[in-house]
């Protein structure tokens, strides 16, 4: 496979918009090729991730746009859905399928998805009322009890998050909390709190993959990248071996370690997803993330990795469909030196984890890892 780059990215802010789902595809888009100098005549294929906006999604959105009659590929694996619309777009690339491809994230939930975003209709432990918080509020409560974790270790994410996000012009909520205030927001699934859970968003973003760098210093390169899907819970209970598989992969194919990356966006839905994640991705030992946390590590300013710069979902917002490329453009933002007060003096090697789940009964629907290097 041939060497592929992120030349170009764009989204919008995540927030609750009045615009239509075109009108945020349009406006990531377009920032998306402004970045990179090219045009839409200059892009070969397009690929679209969306959870929820049915089928044909992408067809549906440019219709009306410069990229009618383009290949066109929609994807759709939950809160994954655009790092592995990204995946797609960089086989596409690293085939000779095509030179320049974009990929496009989208999410429009205000007005369709009142409250908990909803599980598989099928699902037998949905069926019984295992909402998304309650099944993280179990994992939570597995850490605790095997490894002595403490409920402000999972707070503490929240604090971290959206501390970063004070400095984030496109994160939903800009404003630092502390534990205290954390601890103290409605409950929600026991140990996790209201400011521990991430807010539906409707949002867009985008970035554009080409076969080479376009001449630009600017270009991040794609290293390694690996998908994967998960178990049936009954087979593996909460040892989650998923995440930990995708990102062994996605490593040995960019030729790094985890002792490697300067900066990672992580899934952090709810602050378990974080803490779990700092263990199954190789940055602390099994059973070490919460103390890791609570020792200075995952912050701004203290050793690496950093970890969620852009504040993560919990502070920029959840659209599902839009949040992997919103991880790929913080990553891409971090490697290029370009993130102003978050940035990380020490970011050469990212990497994003997404995963995308609805069906409890399944550890996830998707989890896509992309490990990316700055030039």
């Amino acid at each position: 496979m041939s060497d592929v780059w992120v030349v170009g990215v764009g989204m919008t802010p995540f927030a609750k918009h009045d615009a239509s789902a075109e009108e945020l595809v349009a406006a990531a888009v377009d920032e998306a090729l402004r970045d990179c100098g090219l045009e839409p005549a200059d892009v070969d294929a397009v690929v679209v991730g969306t959870a929820f906006a049915g089928p044909g999604a992408g067809q549906h959105l440019f219709r009306d746009s410069s990229f009618a009659g383009h290949p066109l590929v929609n994807v759709e694996n939950a809160c994954a859905s655009s790092t592995a619309a990204l995946l797609e777009a960089t086989a596409w690339v690293g085939a000779g399928l095509a030179r320049i491809v974009l990929a496009v994230g989208v999410e429009k939930l205000t007005g369709r998805v009142q409250g908990l975003l909803p599980v598989a209709d099928d699902d037998p432990y949905g069926a019984q009322g295992l909402t998304l918080p309650a099944l993280y509020a179990l994992k939570a409560r597995f850490h605790m009890e095997r490894y002595g974790t403490r409920a402000e270790h999972f707070a503490l994410v929240a604090v971290k998050n959206r501390r970063h996000a004070v400095d984030n012009p496109r994160a939903r909520f800009q404003t630092p909390v502390g534990l205290d205030e954390v601890l103290a927001s409605r409950p929600i699934a026991e140990p996790l709190t209201l400011l521990q859970c991430c807010p539906n968003s409707d949002g867009a973003s985008a970035a554009v993959v080409a076969a080479d760098p376009l001449g630009g210093k600017r270009a991040v390169k794609v290293l390694g990248s690996a998908l994967g899907s998960g178990l049936r819970r009954a087979e593996i209970g909460w040892e989650e071996p998923t995440l930990r598989r995708v990102a062994a992969r996605a490593y040995a194919r960019a030729g790094i370690t985890p002792a490697a990356v300067d900066v990672a966006e992580v899934h952090d839905a709810f602050t378990p997803g974080e803490l779990l994640a700092y263990e199954r991705l190789g940055f602390s030992e099994e059973g070490q993330g919460g103390s890791d946390l609570e020792a200075g590590r995952f912050h701004l300013g203290g050793p690496r990795p950093l970890v969620n710069p852009g504040g993560g979902l919990l502070a920029r917002g959840h659209p599902p469909g839009a949040t992997g490329l919103a991880q790929v453009h913080e990553i891409v933002t971090q490697l290029r030196g370009e993130a102003g007060a978050r940035q990380t003096d020490t970011a050469r090697i990212g990497i994003t984890a997404t995963m995308g789940g609805n069906v409890p009964q399944l550890e996830t629907n998707a989890c896509v890892v992309h490990v990316f290097a700055a030039q």
